[in-house]
């Protein structure tokens, strides 16, 4: 950007005002001079715009109505309150799969198969070109992938779709080995390789995906498993421990979440709810940062999942509500709640999301 001035303010002042905008906010502000115009699409700020936003993670969740016709997306953000919004622009009838650095992946309910990448703030899509494999071979049991994942390098501007899921042939029982798809946004291709697994994972685990260190991470297992790591750079997958401290008797539960580009795993049990973060990648390093007393909510901790989260809060979900704690206040509040009558819990379709400027073109 030039050295010009704004009025009293320099250029980069003002880039640095915008780019801490809301995104619907920052559209209306391109009709001020061709020089705002011209910003959305200029690298630079789409840098500065991104790099804000990753810092603050939001929950989406999908909300349907009693007869399942009709849902919307509802996003919750600790800062700036709730806001609605729809994914019609993709003219299909779908469900959310997967969120990654404000990028969703979206599977087409009517049409099995046919996968979306889109980013529901700017209204762009990419419909991801099917898998050229044969039907004799397919994931178990329903045709769907067991995992899927969303992994969106904000640096590179390059994405990657991930499918993965235990196969059988047709006729067949399955046999244990893990068919995994990975598509790349710079080739517009899929590429396949296969391994054999047997982990385990519930829905929740599935749908909480976390991608940090160019890998995405899953949790496994009902109880204190392992995290299982997919490395994007060379096709493979390994296995990360738990911190040694978790307490793996009955009535803990344990999700998967990020927290400031760290992975980070949340223990909840009838009474305590304890944070701990990855603070060493590769030494597999783990610290407990928070210890939270759940005696205030007590008669919602049976069906409380936490979803996102940063340094400074926690976002959660339960049956019908959507809450916020906040770690140095430890306060408490509730940021939304369902009036109708939902046919699924919140927490069935909830994932982390932020609002970037982040292209899938």
């Amino acid at each position: 950007m030039n050295s010009q001035r704004h009025g009293f303010f320099p250029d980069e002042v003002v880039l640095q005002i915008l780019s801490r905008l809301p995104i619907k906010s920052l559209f209306r502000s391109k009709t001020v001079c061709k020089l705002w115009y011209r910003l959305v699409s200029d690298k630079y700020f789409i840098q500065l715009y991104n790099e804000s936003a990753v810092k603050n993670s939001m929950l989406l969740v999908e909300v349907s109505e009693s007869s399942g016709l009709k849902s919307s997306l509802i996003c919750v953000d600790d800062q700036k309150g709730v806001c609605e919004f729809d994914l019609n622009f993709l003219k299909d009838r779908v469900k959310v799969r997967a969120s990654c650095n404000g990028l969703l992946c979206c599977s087409s309910i009517p049409d099995k198969g046919v996968y979306y990448v889109c980013n529901p703030m700017t209204r762009e899509f990419r419909l991801l070109p099917k898998s050229r494999e044969r039907n004799v071979t397919r994931f178990y049991p329903d045709g769907e992938a067991t995992l899927v994942g969303l992994a969106c390098n904000l640096a590179s501007q390059k994405f990657n779709v991930v499918l993965a899921g235990y196969h059988r042939t047709f006729g067949h029982r399955p046999d244990g080995t893990f068919k995994c798809m990975i598509y790349d946004s710079e080739t517009n291709k899929w590429r396949k390789f296969i391994t054999f697994q047997d982990d385990q994972f519930s829905h929740m685990h599935k749908n909480q995906v976390v991608f940090v260190n160019g890998a995405l991470h899953w949790l496994t297992g009902g109880g204190c498993s392992c995290i299982l790591v997919l490395d994007l750079e060379y096709d493979m997958w390994r296995k990360m421990s738990l911190p040694d401290e978790l307490n793996c008797g009955m009535g803990n539960r344990f999700y998967l979440l990020e927290s400031d580009g760290c992975l980070s795993v949340i223990q909840i049990s009838d009474t305590w709810m304890k944070i701990w973060v990855l603070k060493d990648y590769l030494r597999e390093e783990w610290r407990l940062v928070d210890t939270v007393s759940l005696r205030c909510i007590k008669g919602l901790v049976p069906g409380i999942f936490p979803i996102c989260q940063t340094g400074e809060y926690v976002l959660l979900a339960t049956h019908k509500q959507i809450l916020v704690f906040h770690r140095k206040s430890r306060v408490w509040k509730e940021m939304y709640s369902v009036k109708n009558s939902s046919t699924l819990p919140l927490w069935y379709s909830a994932h982390a999301f932020r609002s970037t400027i982040y292209s899938c073109h």
